[in-house]
């Protein structure tokens, strides 16, 4: 029983010292990685019980060959609970940090959806509430006169616009997300489907004093569904004109390099928060308060989460990035 008792000691004292020099190896990484914080407890484990089994060795006074015999069996466990330690400790970080990384995105997902129902809630109320005050007014005979009625008329009619527009923004989205949308591609011509859109945007941009500048050569034909391309330039060209301020400029090219094509909407809106650009694409976000457009102009902070949706529907990509005076958005596509 003592002999018993002398080892266990010899062999608790060889891991204890082990242990205690991993404990000071962890404390130096601590600022590293999850894998090294693994590799780092399997090797001290292993090591540990390499250290307990020599020092037992040691003490029995076994033979040269019996002792080679055991530093030999204990150096091969050692080797293959290393590797094997090592191998599934790399795993379990990946899968930690890829776990880590999916709860951060559901979080900002559901951060979303809340910010998405709590616009939209709102964008909705405002010309709900005076869809019914104008109805209401006419109705009871406040507005008699036949200037006063049709100017009542002309903004209903906008403020059902402006909830149409919405309406489909929603359903787009949603087709989107669910993955139901299909898209029917085929040779598209860029430059017919941008001066469609830049004639559409037009008044606009009149209206807001912003100049509109197509290049005029350069236009590639990608491989695209046109309504849904068509619909990217314009939420694009929308987004910069309500954005710049007077006497701005928002500057249209295009152009291709090998298999892609590439379109590019800079405008002079002075530049976005750095800490925004990597939310710019999210479902109903809006910036600051500064750069958020006039209530007659929302759109739900739906235009852009559009724009990158139907871009990666397509197979290709949209970014974003401060100019000298603005930004530029820049959407790679397949050529056709």
């Amino acid at each position: 029983m003592r002999d018993l008792i002398l080892m266990f000691v010899l062999a608790f004292g060889a891991a204890l010292a082990v242990g205690a020099l991993g404990a000071l190896v962890l404390r130096s990484v601590r600022r590293r990685s999850i894998t090294v914080h693994l590799c780092v407890v399997v090797t001290v484990a292993v090591l540990a019980v390499a250290a307990g089994v020599v020092a037992v060795a040691e003490a029995m006074f076994l033979s040269a060959h019996d002792l080679e015999v055991v530093l030999i069996t204990v150096g091969a466990a050692a080797a293959v609970s290393l590797a094997v330690g090592w191998t599934f400790g790399r795993r379990l970080a990946v899968a930690a940090v890829w776990a880590e990384q999916a709860r951060e995105r559901e979080r900002r997902l559901e951060k979303g959806r809340r910010d998405l129902v709590a616009w939209v809630s709102h964008d909705l109320r405002t010309p709900l509430a005076g869809l019914r005050a104008m109805a209401e007014a006419l109705e009871d005979g406040v507005v008699a006169d036949p200037a006063g009625v049709a100017e009542y008329h002309r903004r209903i009619r906008v403020e059902s616009d402006r909830m149409t527009r919405l309406v489909d923004d929603l359903f787009e989205l949603s087709r989107i997300n669910a993955g139901a949308l299909r898209l029917s591609l085929s040779a598209v011509p860029l430059g017919e489907v941008v001066s469609d859109a830049v004639a559409s945007a037009a008044p606009l941009a009149a209206a807001r004093r912003v100049k509109l500048v197509a290049a005029p050569t350069g236009w590639p034909t990608v491989a695209a569904s046109e309504p849904e391309l068509s619909r990217v330039i314009a939420n694009l060209l929308m987004n910069a004109v309500r954005y710049t301020p007077e006497d701005g400029t928002v500057l249209i090219e295009a152009g291709q390099e090998r298999e892609s094509a590439w379109l590019s909407v800079a405008d002079t809106c002075g530049g976005i928060p750095p800490a925004d650009l990597g939310r710019l694409f999210d479902v109903a976000f809006r910036g600051e308060r500064a750069r958020t457009p006039s209530s007659g102009d929302s759109n739900g902070g739906l235009g852009l989460a559009i724009v990158h949706g139907l871009v990666a529907a397509h197979g290709g990509s949209v970014d974003v990035r401060n100019t000298a005076d603005g930004c530029r958005f820049l959407v790679t596509l397949p050529a056709a």
